[in-house]
């Protein structure tokens, strides 16, 4: 009961982890533009795996795909790589977990394949959240090395601008919903894989098989044998046959 619980539980976490990874996946801010201290609060950009967008603040929004794969950053490419691969090891764990479900009952599958393909959706849950959060952590720290090297400037005079205002030199960029959804989604998938493979031992049916049958004790070297004291039966001469010349044979008959 426990091991069906703890599976049933693990295939529940590794599709919430899934549903995270695949929307974070294709959500657009991943990197969303630092507005503390910025001299422009009208437009808003974020940029994501896909394609960047600027939000104005009457609430128009644009966004540009990205038209190049080879002149976007190796970086960035590596994520989009990584997170496709979690979400296809993740789909591809998802569908062996159901047929693997202990609760559900396919044809005339033994437990010892049940818990070998519960053992196989926790791997794949386990290498698909690992994805995810190499991913979101990759695009996290080129978040973060941006920022450090990424600043407000004054105007060059050395002086605020007219009203305090400063001149923005370049943007910076911080963390986005993103990054936090997909690393929710990939902590999930990583519970739940750990769960599907504690659960595959509880799956798994007792190899060493137990059978009743009756001890067999040798006999011992100084074993005694007693004689044996039953009476024989006495045959008697009166039935022996005679013969043709009047003499008895040695044949004896016994009567039932």
């Amino acid at each position: 009961m426990a091991a069906t619980l703890c599976q049933v539980m693990g295939f529940l976490l590794g599709l919430l982890g899934m549903a995270g990874i695949i929307a974070a996946t294709g959500m657009d801010p991943w990197a969303t533009e630092d507005l503390f201290d910025s001299p422009v609060t009208a437009v808003y950009s974020y940029s994501g795996l896909w394609r960047s967008c600027v939000r104005q603040s009457s609430g128009f929004t644009e966004c540009r795909p990205y038209f190049t794969i080879l002149g976007l950053p190796a970086l960035l490419q590596a994520v989009r790589a990584l997170m496709i691969v979690g979400v296809v090891l993740g789909a591809i764990g998802c569908l062996i977990a159901i047929f693997a479900l202990k609760c559900l009952k396919m044809g005339n599958m033994e437990d010892n394949i049940k818990a070998t393909m519960t053992l196989t959706a926790g791997i794949m849950f386990l290498l698909a959240g690992v994805c995810g959060i190499a991913g979101v952590s990759a695009f996290a720290n080129l978040i973060v090395q941006s920022f450090r090297f990424t600043t407000y400037a004054d105007n060059g005079l050395g002086m605020g601008g007219v009203g305090g205002l400063t001149g923005a030199l370049t943007p910076r960029y911080t963390f986005g919903p993103a990054l936090f959804v997909g690393w929710v989604g990939a902590g999930l998938l990583v519970v739940g894989g750990i769960m599907m493979c504690l659960a595959c031992r509880g799956l798994a049916p007792d190899r060493k098989q137990r059978y009743d049958g009756m001890a067999y004790k040798a006999a011992s070297q100084h074993t005694m044998y007693k004689p044996d004291s039953r009476a024989r039966p006495v045959y008697n001469d009166s039935y022996r046959a005679p013969s043709v010349d009047g003499r008895q044979s040695n044949q004896k008959f016994d009567y039932v």
